[in-house]
């Protein structure tokens, strides 16, 4: 067999140039802590984590067969990192630092005094 017409490509040529970006491990340590303490109370019973082109997820579920509650995500812009809290597409709260993102989580509702008549 010949290699008359052949033509060799490189496939790091056509291969996307972004770097896969991941959750350190002291990130997943507060992510994993927030995780357990909402499974403690029975708010949250799944998690899962993927990475995508440019960002690194962490979602958690109520229930396994629905959609992810809430979805933290860790991108890289300008080579600084930006965390994001998201609820389905709504975007909650987007910080530099994950612990800024997190105290979405920490800041509970919060009750007023009712002036009586």
């Amino acid at each position: 067999m010949g290699a008359t017409g052949a033509t060799v490509l490189a496939l790091k040529d056509y291969r996307a140039r972004r770097q896969p970006l991941y959750f350190s491990r002291a990130e997943l340590n507060l992510l994993l802590g927030l995780y357990s303490r909402n499974v403690a109370r029975g708010i949250w019973r799944d998690y899962a984590i993927d990475h995508r082109d440019g960002l690194a997820l962490f979602s958690v579920f109520r229930h396994t067969q629905e959609g992810p509650a809430f979805t933290i995500a860790k991108s890289a812009a300008a080579g600084a990192a930006e965390f994001t809290v998201f609820c389905g597409r709504e975007r909650l709260r987007s910080a530099r630092s994950l612990g800024e993102a997190l105290d979405y989580f920490r800041a509970g509702p919060v009750l007023l005094p009712v002036a009586l008549a």
